[in-house]
Order: structure tokens, then sequence, then C-alpha cells
């Protein structure tokens, strides 16, 4: 059968909603929020990716017949249940921040609001389109900030599969890598995919040196009015590589005129000791604008390392640290229920850090002089909220510590808020944009954190608090748990 990724979800979701529907609460609505509690690495943050395919497997549910069902809800007892799931749509409303965004601890990334019984098969399907694109567009976050050279993607070999490899490569470019390998995902989301060549491309003429610069000659004439990127490290990089590229070039008519741009590539060895070398013997030769595009199993540390060193890498190519987030490959999203009907619920656990925000939330990012300078979650419509969308004086208090707080006066501020209706209905209203929209969006939020934020490491902690509203709320509802689990026998 053709795979539909609205049902690639967990058995229990399913086995939960036949309870629902034979209690008569298949249509209590419910609100659901999609967050994270920690970002990966030593990051505060992080960015915003999937949303677009969020949207479609939700308008997937109610496209299995049956007998699809019968093959895990088998028996007559589930009978009339897969009858109802097998016509079973989303009825409700979404809300998302945009692909793009930086996202910070407990804030709402998606919010889903609609019958209890259909936003609750939605949990697995969601988290796991969500939790993947995150998690690589947080890592090509961090990988390009550690330099200010173009980073390329080229990890879709060592990707989880090729759903894997496509949607990461897409999710790598909003995260801010300039272009990917992978030639699905750039006939599927508009921009040109790039490539250089591989050690069996030198090899295939002949294990010799001869055979690699008739390798590098017979390239340069088969893709004239192109990039030209030369692989120089096959058999020794310094003593005929580089020589072989630049006798290449030559032969061929390509020097610093040519107007689409030529290069060499790095894959192995001492890279910041290779490309000085490199650069010292290219410019000797009249070339000085070729560049140098290195590889070679690389992350955000140990390009930081190259740049420290004074390396001459003009580009990088990184594959498996951003393909896989290698560091922190599972990302950490989890989808609460945070209302049902008109009541505000939580999850309360023995650890701290699990404890949720109930309720109806949105949250607002404060703006000053073109600068992020906080985030507060507030209920909907809560005191806090107006007085934000008023242009109130407001105070927003530590969560962690009350007697800290921080004031911004009446006409010294603005605001954006982070989460908007995509979906309405159950049809999608998102009036969706192109990807290259998408990277400058996150482009342009990026510089409106301060330099402080962006450090790889210990970065200095940006502001988020929730409104006094909503934190009352919390409160509440743990206190009388607290006694009800006190005084229960």
């Amino acid at each position: 059968m053709e795979l539909n990724v609205s049902y690639c979800s967990d058995k229990y979701q399913y086995t939960m909603g036949k309870s629902f529907y034979d209690n008569g609460m298949k249509d209590k609505r419910a609100i659901f929020n999609l967050f994270y509690r920690k970002a990966p690495d030593t990051n505060n943050w992080a960015v915003v990716s999937g949303v677009s395919e969020a949207l479609k497997m939700i308008e997937g549910l109610g496209n299995a017949d049956e007998h699809f069902f019968e093959s895990f809800l088998p028996g007559e007892e589930y009978a009339e249940i897969r009858r109802y799931f097998s016509t079973m749509r989303f009825t409700g409303n979404v809300y998302a921040m945009r692909e793009g965004e930086i996202a910070f601890p407990k804030e709402p990334i998606i919010t889903v609001e609609g019958p209890v019984i259909e936003a609750q098969v939605l949990e697995t399907p969601l988290l796991c389109i969500m939790n993947h694109q995150m998690a690589i567009a947080t890592k090509a976050s961090r990988v390009t900030r550690s330099t200010s050279k173009p980073v390329s993607e080229f990890g879709s070999r060592r990707a989880h599969g090729p759903w894997a490899a496509i949607y990461g490569a897409k999710a790598a470019y909003i995260g801010g890598c300039l272009n990917t390998s992978n030639i699905v995902t750039g006939i599927e989301f508009g921009f040109p995919s790039t490539g250089t060549m591989a050690h069996s491309f030198v090899t295939a003429f002949g294990c010799s040196i001869h055979g690699e610069y008739q390798a590098f000659d017979c390239y340069i004439k088969s893709h004239q009015k192109e990039v030209l990127i030369l692989l120089v490290d096959t058999y020794d990089t310094l003593k005929c590589g580089i020589k072989n590229a630049i006798k290449a070039f030559k032969d061929n008519g390509i020097d610093d005129s040519y107007p689409y741009g030529y290069g060499i590539r790095l894959d192995s060895g001492d890279l910041t000791y290779l490309s000085i070398k490199c650069r010292e013997i290219l410019d000797d030769a009249g070339l000085k604008n070729c560049k140098i595009f290195a590889t070679n199993a690389l992350d955000e540390y140990l390009i930081t390392d190259l740049e420290r060193q004074g390396c001459k890498v003009d580009s990088y190519g990184v594959g498996d640290a951003i393909a896989t987030s290698k560091h922190n490959p599972c990302f950490g999203n989890v989808y609460k229920l945070v209302q049902i009907d008109d009541k505000p619920v939580l999850k309360r656990s023995e650890e701290s850090s699990k404890l949720i925000n109930p309720g109806f939330q949105i949250t607002y990012r404060i703006i000053q002089n073109n600068k992020f300078k906080a985030d507060v979650t507030c209920l909907r419509g809560d005191k806090l909220s107006k007085d934000i969308e008023d242009g109130k004086t407001i105070t927003l208090r530590d969560e962690r510590d009350r007697f800290k707080s921080t004031t911004f006066q009446a006409g010294k501020y603005g605001f954006s808020v982070l989460q908007q209706q995509v979906m309405k209905d159950g049809v999608v209203i998102l009036d969706d944009v192109s990807i290259q929209e998408k990277r400058n969006y996150y482009l342009e939020n990026l510089s409106r954190l301060d330099d402080t934020e962006k450090r790889l490491v210990n970065p200095h902690f940006y502001k988020t608090d929730i409104s006094d509203d909503l934190y009352d709320l919390k409160e509440n509802l743990i206190n009388n748990l607290v006694k009800e689990i006190e005084n229960f026998e």
C-alpha cells in the first residue's frame, strides 16, 4: 500500500481513541501544545522547521479504509470504531510558529485545538516530523554560526533513510546552510543542488598521477559554464593533486576571469596546513580567485578550531554532523494536553523540569531598538496579553524567582506574536512562502539576538517568562493536586 504519513503512529493513540469514543468523549474540545523543554547542545534556543509538512500530514487523516485499521484493531469489538477512523478527518484549528522562527523552551511551537479523539491521534506523526526537522535545523544553525564562510549540507548518505535525507536537507537550508547536495530537496523546494566529485571519479581514470590529470581535464571539459571544483587529495594533495589541478585549469583556459567560479576540494589531512599551502601555490600560479572547499567529517567545533588556526578555507561541506544532528540526534519536542473543554489541565511530575504550562496560550516577543529583549507566554486574553497588545507599561516576572522582574515602559517597546493560526476548521489557511523566504526569516531573527546569546559555548540565556495569570493558574492546579494526593486513601 502507498504510505500515508498521517498514520505513522503508535497503536495506543487509536486504542485511547476507542475509549474516548466508547465513553462519549470524542467531541470534547481539547487543546494540545507541542513544545520542548531543553535545547540540544548548549543552545538556549532552537530553529523551527517542519510546519508545512505537519499541516500536510494533518490534512491526510481520513484517507485509510477499514481494512487498514483491521490489521492492528482486529475483531468485532473494534468494527464500529474502525468505520469511524476510516472517515475521521481533522476538523479543528492549528496555531503555529513560522518556519525559521527562533523558539525557546516551553513556548508552544504548535497548538492543536479540536475534538480530543482527532487531536490525540496527531501526536506521534506530528512529533516525528517536528523533532526530526528541528534537530537538523538547530544543528545547521550551530554549524553555520561557527564561521562566516558558506556551509553546504552534504549529508544524504549518512541520513536515516531517504525521507530524512530530503527533509533534513530542507531543514538544514532553513537553518543557515547555503545549499544542499540532495537533488530531490532541490527539486521539491525550488533551489539548485550542488556538488563536486568523488575519489572514484579520479581513480576511474587509472591509479596513476597522469590518470588524476585526465580526470580533472575531462571534468572541466564536460562542465564548461558551471562551477568547477576539483578534488585534489586522492593521491597526494601537495605533491601532485594541486599541481594537476592547476595544469588542468590552465590547459582549459580557466583562470581568474572565469565567471562561474572555480576551486579545489580538500577532504583529508591537516586542513589548516593544507589550505595554507594550497593557497600559496594557487596564488603563485596566478589563480588568486580559485576557492578552497573543505570537507572531512566537519562539525561546528572542528570548524571553529580551523578558523582559530588561520586556515585558508573559503567554504565548507558538512555531512553527518548536520544530517543526523550527530551530537544530539534526538530532539525533545513533546505533545501535551493543556485544556479539555474549558478546563485547563497539566501533568505533574516528580521532576520539576517536566512540569508543563496549562491552558490556551500565546507567546509575545518584546522588541526594543530592533533587538529581541524577552519572550513571555500568556493565557490568551489574560491581563498581560491585553496590556501588551494595547502597548501599556508591562512588568515581566521571573517564574523561578518572583522577586526578579523587568519593566518595559509604554511606547518604548514593540512586540510580535509568535503563534499564528495556520488551520481553521480543518482547512489549511497558511499562506506558505518559499524556502528562501524561510531561510531569510531565520537569518533576520538571528541578527536580532544579542551576540552573547549566539555563542556556541556558554551562551547568555535569553529572558523567557510567563504571565502572572498563567503562573497563578499553574500554581493553583498544582496546590489542589497536592492537597488531593495528601488526603487520598
